[in-house]
């Protein structure tokens, strides 16, 4: 008790004493060497930013001393970054070079929290606002149309995320900061998550074990939550979103105030959609319903900050089987998913000298339902059912990570990060199935990374040590355990030319449904059974990314080979049990290949025309060459997009897509050749000033000829299902 009051009391009297400064400057256009007005200045060490005024002038106020990075951005500029020392005796002037090209952001799921042209590894990014413009229904949904990523769907509410090939627990989610954790091992289990409250989703594509530990093989979705409020500044938005396929809609309401030293966000939203039509019938039970609750709590002082974050979903979710009633009604029939998912999370970083330590702790409660149609009755007799019905399977999955890090101070060329994560979790049942059996599971692993700048290479290198243990309540107890590491380079190898070589091991053990299964998987109607023997999923991938940039063109080739050992999957073994097939899980040897190809055309002095191509294309096979289940198609993807902004309309646009998905017959022993086909999609939007406020309005149209498809990785697929057919939807955020 001592100890801990001690060091209570060393902290406080570290924080009121550490020194107060603050950085000023001008941000000016380099060419002109005119003052850029609004442009942005952020740090993202200390969350803190600020705008220009009118003549280009900034101060940013309460900063401790130390090392800074300051990220400058403004649209039509390139996004400049550079280290300051802090206090500073001058102001500081910071020129920006015009571009056509988008801003930058920083990328937040990488360590050490750099530009994407400054990273070692390539990332992903898209803005959720995004995303939302291209006529995404929910998170799930827009995740397809990032680069490398596909979703597993089970019509349109449960969406399991793809990265080149890979899914379920071979990809990992963080969301607020933390793991996610909801059960996603099973095939028919989403994500759980809201799109509103996040601004941007960062993809890492290839094994990141050495950041993110197990079920990291694959690669990792990482969901940034919104930003806080500026300094002494607040805001509120409403956002509404119709879709004429469902007639259905999404709606959210969020306010956020910054006030001396704290900041606090409340945001609430709202999701109903109807079975989805095809050109042919509607889906019968692909209905659902979404409430979404997020607030936010933040402390901040010159030598701490800290940021406490909760989420609730609540959702119900309709599991499509056959083609039966046809009805716009938004109340699931049996059988349905009843999913109530809470995270809470925090997130604290100490500031020292020319160093700092961050602590992101979460817990996370998971509590699924799922009730099964068990006689004949029709849609209204179901619907008053509901509410006396049992749950014929109720899981609930309790959850405590913890993510610590230390960031060194800086020795010559050298970044270095110390870390220890860790994770607590049980998993307990109430209903009368059972899935997967009581049991807990505890990891623990350490890491140690460093990023090394000389003057025409930068290379980043690490490794780390994991243990996983496993307790079942019969009695059953497993233990693995695993090394990995990784070792980048970046370098200019000619003009305009950025080459990125990556090397890096990857390792997931086995789940509890892996392990531990015995019984029927309603869901997928088979009765699976478990290998108390599997070993760890084992990975080595090797990733090539060139990039070629100047005033008129960006093109890149990404290629990639991924050797996985002990590659786990699920195979009938010719018997039946309760008129199910048996499946049992089996592991062989796997290689996964393939890359994108992308070129980005915006012609000077046309800078407001983009035409953008790209081509992305995976293969997967067994150690006996034949090939994995659930690979995407190769798909092509052609668009063209121009920028639109006058007098009465800002940050404007349109756009014409159209994505050719080839015909799959790369077929595991139990899948069926996918036709390919062709999907046009079209859009237009921008800001406007309504009441002086701004009102952005966003209209679009996917599969604009109603084309009837069945992409290859729908689970409705074995049912002849057709995917979604045409729909147009209108979006509206107000910003007060």
């Amino acid at each position: 008790m001592r100890i801990l009051l001690y060091a209570t009391l060393f902290c406080m009297t570290y924080l009121t004493t550490s020194a107060q400064n603050f950085i000023e400057g001008h941000i000016i256009d380099e060419d002109h060497t005119e003052a850029i007005v609004f442009a942005n200045i952020y740090m993202p060490q200390i969350e803190k930013g600020t705008t220009t005024n009118e003549k280009g002038y900034f101060k940013i106020e309460n900063i401790a001393s130390g090392t800074y990075k300051i990220v400058v951005s403004y649209i039509g500029y390139e996004t400049k970054s550079l280290q300051l020392k802090i206090p500073t005796d001058t102001p500081v002037r910071i020129a920006l070079k015009s571009s056509a090209i988008e801003m930058e952001e920083i990328i937040v799921s990488t360590p050490f929290h750099k530009l994407q042209s400054e990273n070692v590894m390539k990332v992903e990014r898209e803005n959720i606002s995004d995303l939302r413009s291209k006529g995404a229904m929910n998170l799930s949904d827009g995740l397809s149309n990032i680069a490398g990523v596909e979703t597993i769907t089970t019509g349109l509410s449960i969406g399991k995320p793809v990265i080149r090939g890979l899914s379920s627990n071979r990809v990992l989610v963080y969301a607020q900061g933390v793991r996610l954790e909801n059960q996603q091992f099973g095939d028919e289990h989403g994500l759980g998550l809201s799109a509103a409250g996040i601004e941007s989703i960062e993809v890492i594509k290839g094994p990141a074990s050495l950041l993110y530990g197990s079920d990291a093989l694959g690669g990792v979705l990482y969901l940034n939550p919104e930003r806080f409020a500026k300094e002494n500044t607040s805001a509120a938005d409403g956002n509404f979103n119709y879709f004429s396929n469902t007639n259905g809609f999404n709606t959210n309401a969020g306010y956020k105030v910054s006030k001396g030293k704290f900041k606090y966000i409340f945001r609430a939203g709202l999701a109903e959609h109807a079975d989805y039509q095809t050109q042919e019938y509607r889906v019968t039970n692909t209905r659902f319903k979404e409430k979404d609750f997020k607030a936010a709590l933040g402390y901040q002082a010159s030598k701490f900050k800290t940021e406490l974050r909760y989420n609730v979903n609540a959702s119900k979710l309709g599991i499509p089987e056959e083609i039966g009633v046809q009805s716009t009604n938004v109340t699931p029939l049996l059988p349905f998913q009843d999913i109530t998912n809470h995270i809470f999370s925090s997130k604290s970083v100490l500031f020292f000298e020319d160093s700092n330590l961050e602590i992101n702790l979460g817990y996370l409660y998971n509590d699924r339902k799922e009730f099964e149609e068990h006689h004949e009755e029709d849609e209204e007799e179901e619907e008053e059912e509901h509410e006396v019905l049992e749950a014929a399977l109720q899981m609930k999955l309790k959850t405590f990570n913890y993510d610590i890090k230390y960031h060194l101070p800086e020795i010559g060329r050298f970044e270095t990060i110390l870390g220890v994560q860790g994770m607590n979790q049980t998993n307990t049942n109430y209903g009368e199935e059972q899935l997967i059996p009581n049991a807990s599971t505890n990891d623990f692993g350490l890491l140690a990374t460093s990023h090394i700048h000389f003057d025409l290479l930068d290379v980043q290198l690490g490794a780390r040590y994991d243990n996983r243990n496993i307790d079942v309540e019969s009695g059953l107890t497993k233990s693995f355990n695993s090394f990995n590491g990784a070792l980048g380079f970046k370098t200019n190898i000619a003009n305009k030319i950025t080459a990125r070589l990556n090397f890096a091991t990857g390792f997931r053990a086995p789940n509890l449904a892996e392990l531990t299964s015995d019984g029927s998987h309603e869901g997928t109607n088979r009765y699976e059974i478990g290998n108390p023997n599997l070993k760890n999923e084992q990975n080595f991938q090797t990733d090539l990314a060139l990039e070629f940039k100047n005033d008129h063109i960006e093109l890149f080739v990404n290629g990639f080979y991924n050797k996985v050992n002990n590659y786990i999957f699920i195979a009938p073994n010719g018997q039946i049990i309760d008129g199910d097939d048996v499946f049992v899980y089996e592991q062989n040897d796997a290689k996964l290949f393939g890359g994108e190809i992308g070129l980005h055309f915006h012609p000077h002095p046309l800078d407001w025309l983009h035409i953008e191509s790209s081509f992305e294309s995976v293969t997967g096979k067994q150690n006996d060459n034949s090939y994995l289940p659930l690979i995407p198609a190769n798909s092509i993807n052609n668009k063209v997009r121009v920028e639109l902004v006058n007098d009465w309309l800002s940050e404007g646009y349109a756009f014409l897509k159209l994505t050719t998905t080839l015909k799959q017959d790369n077929l595991s022993e139990f899948e069926t050749i996918t036709p390919g086909y062709n999907l046009l999609s079209a859009g237009m939007g921008g800001k406007i000033t309504v009441l002086n406020h701004e009102l952005q309005i966003n209209i679009s149209g996917n599969n604009l000829t109603d084309k009837s498809y069945i992409h290859h990785l729908s689970r409705l697929k074995s049912e002849g299902i057709y995917n979604i057919g045409r729909n147009f939807s209108l979006g509206l955020t107000y910003t007060l």
